[in-house]
C-alpha cells in the first residue's frame, strides 16, 4: 500500500480583474457572479491586492489595460509563474500576453476560437464559456403606482427620496420605482453611485428597478406611462432643467423640490408637486389635472417656440 502523503492541489482563492465595476464592464460583471459561485472575493489585479492570495484566477482582457498597468502585470506574472490561473476573454498575441500565457499555472479560454489559437502554445488549456450575466433577475411587479426618476448618476439625493417613500406608503397602494440615469462627459458609474443606488433599494424595500441609460424614445414612453416623475435637486428646480421640462411637456405629474429661484409659473398642486410642501400625493383625477396644467405651462412658457422667439424676434412687416 502506498503511504506517501497526497499533494494538495491549490484551489482558486480570489478572482482578480482589471475593471471592478459590474455596472460598467461586462467582464467585471462576469467576475462578480463567478466569485459568488466560487465563494471567493473579487480583487484588483495589482500586486498589492494580489499579495494576500495564494492562487488568484486572473479573469481579464489585456487590451483594456493601460500601458503602465500591463507592464506591472507582466512583472508580477513572471515573479509568480505557476502560482496563478488565467481566464482569457480574448487574445491579441502581444509579447506580454505570450509571457502571461506561459507563466499561468492553468489556462482557460472563453470560446473555441481562442482555444484553437492558443492550444499549440498551451496544450493543457481548458476550453470553457461564459454563462449569462444578469446580476438582478427581477420581474417587474404590476403595481398600482409607477414612479419614474432619472438624472445624472452622481446626483441621486437620497434624503428627499425618503420623504417620497413616506408619501407613497401613506397612499396604501402598491408601487414600484424605476431609476434611469445619464452621465456627464468625464464621469462614470463610480462607487458613490453604486452605494447611493443600493441605499435606494434598501429605502424602498427592493421595489426599485435600475433601467440604465435609456434612449429618448424609452424615456418618452416611461414619462407617458408612469404615475409620477420624481426629480430632486440640491437647492431646487431650475428653469434650465430639461428633465422636468420634458416630463411636463408630456403631461406627467412631477414631484420635485422648489425654492425662490424655481421657474415662474410653477405652482404647488396646480401644475407641479413640491415634495417639501406635500401632505399627500395626488390621486388619479387630481394627478390628471396637474399633468394637463403642467403641459400647458411647459409648452406656453418654457417651450421651444418661446425660446426661439426671444433669441430671434420676428421681423415686423
Amino acid at each position: 500500500m502506498n503511504n506517501l502523503p497526497m499533494l494538495s492541489v491549490p484551489t482558486i482563492d480570489c478572482i482578480a480583474g482589471y475593471h471592478l465595476n459590474p455596472w460598467t464592464c461586462g467582464i467585471a460583471k462576469f467576475n462578480t457572479i463567478l466569485s459568488g459561485h466560487l465563494d471567493v472575493p473579487v480583487v484588483g489585479i495589482r500586486a498589492v491586492e494580489l499579495g494576500r492570495y495564494r492562487r488568484p484566477l486572473l479573469s481579464i482582457k489585456l487590451e483594456e489595460f493601460s500601458a503602465p498597468d500591463a507592464a506591472d502585470l507582466d512583472l508580477w506574472s513572471q515573479a509568480h509563474a505557476g502560482d496563478f490561473e488565467l481566464f482569457l476573454h480574448n487574445f491579441r498575441g502581444e509579447p506580454i500576453e505570450q509571457r502571461l500565457l506561459a507563466a499561468a499555472g492553468k489556462v482557460y479560454c472563453g470560446n473555441s476560437e481562442l482555444a484553437q489559437e492558443l492550444r499549440p502554445s498551451r496544450p493543457d488549456l481548458s476550453e470553457l464559456f461564459c454563462p449569462g450575466t444578469i446580476l438582478n433577475p427581477q420581474r417587474f411587479e404590476d403595481t398600482e403606482l409607477k414612479i419614474f426618476t432619472f438624472g445624472m448618476a452622481h446626483k441621486i439625493r437620497v434624503p428627499l427620496y425618503t420623504r417620497l417613500r413616506d408619501l407613497l406608503d401613506a397612499t396604501g397602494k402598491t408601487y414600484s420605482v424605476f431609476v434611469s440615469t445619464a452621465l456627464h462627459e468625464g464621469t462614470n458609474f463610480d462607487g458613490s453611485f453604486v452605494v447611493r443606488f443600493e441605499e435606494l433599494q434598501a429605502l424602498f424595500n427592493g421595489r426599485v428597478y435600475f433601467m440604465g441609460y435609456l434612449s429618448d424614445t424609452a424615456v418618452y414612453n416611461h414619462l407617458l406611462d408612469c404615475s409620477y416623475l420624481a426629480a430632486f435637486f440640491e437647492k431646487g428646480l431650475r428653469a434650465n432643467n430639461t428633465t422636468v421640462n420634458a416630463a411636463m411637456e408630456c403631461g406627467c405629474t412631477v414631484i420635485t423640490n422648489l425654492d425662490a429661484h424655481s421657474p415662474t409659473g410653477f405652482e404647488h398642486m396646480t401644475n407641479i408637486v413640491d415634495i417639501n410642501r406635500c401632505d399627500g400625493l395626488p390621486g388619479v383625477e387630481e394627478s390628471t389635472r396637474i399633468g394637463r396644467a403642467a403641459r400647458e405651462v411647459a409648452q406656453s412658457q418654457y417651450g421651444w417656440d418661446r425660446l426661439v422667439a426671444q433669441l430671434r424676434p420676428a421681423v415686423l412687416a
